[in-house]
């Protein structure tokens, strides 16, 4: 029988993740817990074989959890839960030793099989988290991006160019050679892009 302590905020969501893993013959739910600071107290009362846990959580988010269960060396073994793929969490979980990195909307027969997979030696994570955690290559240099930076902040071409001390001519060169790497058609849309991308 495997044990799994629970640790997701939305009651609702806890309660049907819950129920639905508790029709599995081989998985028994020892615990609920609705924030960070609640689940490990439960792991380390309930000494459970998984612990299935939302990223974001009030108190300590799932990733917090999971990097303070590695430093305890604890047996419990973590699978994580998310909604969306952020640039930097897939690689904050994999240093934290996580086991398990999936979506939340997987069906439930495959939750369990990941469960079990994890409880056989495997790593189980959702491909689109992968990707979608890959942040691209910023294009731009470090001028560039403090130049497009000020552009954000709505500072004018001759604006930028007294306070860089730099001439008229060079910042307009700069701002060509930004839009040309972005492929996009003016400064209102590099920022947007840039600031999407995170590259700002």
């Amino acid at each position: 029988m495997i044990s799994i302590v629970i640790a997701e905020d939305q009651r609702m969501l806890r309660g049907a993740l819950a129920s639905l893993l508790g029709m599995e013959e081989d998985l028994k739910v020892v615990g609920q817990a609705e924030d960070g600071a609640e689940a490990l107290a439960l792991v380390e009362r309930a000494q459970p074989d998984i612990l299935l846990m939302d990223i974001e959580m009030p108190r300590q988010s799932g990733l917090d959890i999971a990097e303070i269960l590695k430093q305890r060396s604890s047996p419990c073994r973590v699978i994580i839960l998310t909604t969306f793929a952020r640039p930097g969490y897939f690689e904050r979980a994999v240093q934290a030793g996580v086991h398990g990195y999936l979506l939340k909307d997987e069906p439930s027969d495959k939750l369990a099989e990941s469960i079990r997979r994890v409880m056989a030696g495997h790593r189980e994570v959702s491909p689109e988290l992968i990707f979608g955690a890959v942040r691209e290559e910023n294009p731009l240099t470090a001028r560039e991006r403090e130049i497009l930076k000020m552009a954000a902040g709505g500072l004018s071409a001759g604006e930028i160019a007294a306070s860089l001390h730099l001439s008229y001519g060079t910042v307009r060169n700069y701002i060509s050679e930004i839009l040309n790497k972005l492929e996009v058609k003016s400064r209102i849309e590099a920022v947007r892009l840039a600031e999407e991308k995170g590259w700002i």
